[in-house]
């Protein structure tokens, strides 16, 4: 069998399906007697621009509804729009503001539904 080099080993793997590659890990491990796992573990805390890099790269956001301001009843329907409540549960939201409309959702959807609300005269805060 010929040897691969290095950059030939990696065009095999651009090739392959991420259930491949982790099946490939599982295979190479135990051949190897090896756990990928350990290696990450290890690398982990390489320091203190690791958390900084996460922070910045922050791809899950909350949508936090802070006031109602004078057109309640549109923000209301606004956030009955966005989420799956009833009238009554997105009326007890309007009233009971601070309090998250969106949890965990991407940039472009945070974005979408902060328009949304300040929209219908809302204030809102994307965090």
């Amino acid at each position: 069998m010929a040897k691969l080099t290095q950059d030939e080993l990696l065009a095999q793997f651009e090739e392959m399906t991420l259930i491949e590659l982790s099946e490939f890990v599982k295979a190479f491990e135990e051949k190897f007697d090896v756990t990928a796992a350990a290696a990450v573990a290890v690398a982990g805390p390489a320091g203190p621009a690791a958390p900084a890099e996460a922070a910045e790269e922050k791809d899950e956001f909350d949508v936090i509804l802070t006031g109602a301001g004078d057109k309640k009843i549109q923000v209301i329907k606004v956030v009955r729009e966005l989420t799956s409540l009833g009238l009554k549960e997105a009326k007890d939201l309007v009233d009971g503001t601070p309090k998250p409309v969106l949890e965990k959702v991407n940039k472009e959807a945070a974005d979408k539904a902060a328009e949304a609300l300040k929209g219908a005269g809302a204030s809102v805060e994307v965090k």
